[in-house]
C-alpha cells in the first residue's frame, strides 16, 4: 500500500460521504435553477449565481466564476445548460488551482528544515487542537519524529485537552501548565525538539481575536523566540477555520491574515455542514491554499486537500 493511501488521502468514498450536506444542498439549487432550461442565457446565469452565493461560494468569488463563465459561453457561441455543471466544475477546480501547491509539507519527503516548526492559529471552538492532534497522527504514520507544543496557555482545559491528542498520537507534548507564558512554552518546545532531533513540532496558540493588538503582539513574541533557536521558524503558519460557520470562517482568515504570516488553511468541520461552498471562497479570496480538510471526529480524519478530488465529490452523485 502506497503511503498515499496509507494516509487516507486516496479514500474518495469518505471525502464524498463528508461533503454530504453540502452537495445535496448545492445540486438540488443546481437542478431547480435549471429545470426547463435549454440553454444558458442571462436568466440561467443569474439564477446560478444565487445558488452559487446561498451555497457559501461569496460574492467575490461567485461574480469570478460567472465572469469566466461568461467568456466560455462568449467563445464557444452556444452552450445548453446540460453542459454548464462541467463547466462549472472545471472553472471552480481552476480557481482552487490558482492558490494550491504542491502536497502541503508532503509526509514522505525530507523537511527543509530540522525540526521543521508549525505554528497553528485559530479562534477558540474552531477544532484548532483536535487538528494538531490529527496532523501529528499523520505525520507519525508517515514516519517522522514529532512533538507538540501546548502554547494555548490561556483557555481553561486547552493544555489538558491537547495532552490527551498527544496521548492518542503518541507523541511527546512540551507544557507548562495554564497561565504561563506561550512564547516560553514555545521556546521550551523548539529547543528540546532541537536536542532530540525531531522532524516536525506543532505549536498551539491561544484562540483570541477579538483583540488584535495583543494578538498580533504575542505571535510576534512567539515568532521572535522560536526564531532564535531554529532558523526561519515558525516555517508554517497554519490557520484552522471551522466551515460550518461559513462567512464567519472568512472574517476570521481575513482578520488573521492582517495579524500573520498565513502559509496555509484547514478547514474542519465538513461534514457536518452543507456550507461547504465557502472552501471555495476563502481559497479564492485569501490567496493562501487551503492545506487540509476535516471531515469526521476520528484521528484519522483530517485530509490532505486535493481540489480535484474536492470538486468531484462537490458534483458527483455516486462514488
Amino acid at each position: 500500500m502506497s503511503l498515499f493511501n496509507k494516509l487516507g488521502f486516496g479514500k474518495k468514498e469518505k471525502l464524498h460521504d463528508g461533503l454530504e450536506k453540502t452537495r445535496s444542498g448545492f445540486l438540488e439549487k443546481m437542478g431547480k435553477a435549471l429545470v426547463g432550461k435549454d440553454k444558458v442565457d442571462d436568466e440561467v446565469l443569474d439564477d446560478l449565481e444565487e445558488v452559487l452565493i446561498t451555497s457559501d461560494v461569496g460574492v467575490k468569488t461567485t461574480l469570478e466564476v460567472i465572469r469566466r463563465i461568461e467568456a466560455r459561453v462568449a467563445k464557444d457561441k452556444y452552450l445548453n445548460s446540460k453542459e454548464l455543471q462541467g463547466i462549472l466544475q472545471e472553472e471552480i477546480a481552476q480557481l482552487l488551482k490558482e492558490n494550491d501547491e504542491e502536497r502541503p509539507a508532503a509526509f514522505d519527503a525530507k523537511l527543509t528544515h530540522k525540526p521543521h516548526i508549525i505554528l497553528v492559529v485559530g479562534v477558540n471552538g474552531v477544532g484548532k487542537t483536535t487538528t494538531i492532534g490529527k496532523l501529528a497522527h499523520l505525520y507519525k504514520l508517515a514516519g517522522k519524529n514529532v512533538m507538540l507544543g501546548a502554547g494555548d496557555t490561556f483557555r481553561a482545559g486547552a493544555v489538558e485537552q491537547l495532552k490527551i491528542w498527544s496521548e492518542r498520537a503518541g507523541v511527546p507534548i512540551i507544557q507548562q501548565g495554564q497561565g504561563a507564558d506561550p512564547a516560553a512554552v514555545a521556546f521550551d518546545t523548539v529547543s528540546s525538539a532541537k536536542s532530540r532531533e525531531a522532524d516536525v513540532v506543532l505549536v498551539d496558540t491561544a484562540g483570541r481575536l477579538h483583540n488584535r493588538k495583543a494578538l498580533m503582539d504575542e505571535l510576534a513574541k512567539i515568532k521572535r523566540v522560536m526564531g532564535k533557536v531554529v532558523d526561519q521558524a515558525p516555517h508554517e503558519v497554519l490557520l484552522v477555520l471551522d466551515a460550518s460557520t461559513g462567512q464567519n470562517a472568512m472574517q476570521q482568515a481575513k482578520a488573521f491574515s492582517e495579524v500573520v504570516d498565513v502559509t496555509g488553511l484547514a478547514l474542519t468541520k465538513l461534514d457536518g455542514t452543507a456550507k461547504g461552498g465557502i472552501v471555495i471562497a476563502i481559497s479564492n479570496e485569501i490567496s493562501v491554499p487551503v492545506k487540509y480538510i476535516g471531515i469526521g471526529e476520528k484521528i484519522e480524519d483530517l485530509h490532505v486537500f486535493d481540489r480535484n478530488s474536492f470538486v468531484e465529490a462537490l458534483f458527483s452523485k455516486n462514488h
